[in-house]
């Protein structure tokens, strides 16, 4: 849970009270839903985060296995 906190803490660093205003969150918006990052409103925001919600715990768990693989110091 910590390294999912620690994404949401960085990606939305200067915006932690308003995440649909970050420019890192628009953009991945934007790249998965197709919708303009220029035009994401908070209700665009939330209503997305709601409906996909699995998917974003599914990245947020994938984040937590790639840093504590890039930690390890593995390689193939």
């Amino acid at each position: 849970m910590v390294e999912e906190l620690r994404f949401l803490w960085n990606a939305t660093r200067g915006y932690r009270l308003r995440p649909w205003r970050s420019p890192y969150l628009r953009w991945r918006l934007e790249t998965y839903s197709g919708q303009k990052a220029d035009t994401v409103r908070a209700r665009d925001f939330w209503k997305l985060f709601w409906k996909e919600k699995r998917q974003f715990f599914r990245f947020l768990r994938w984040t937590r296995a790639m840093r504590s693989y890039s930690d390890s110091g593995e390689t193939s």
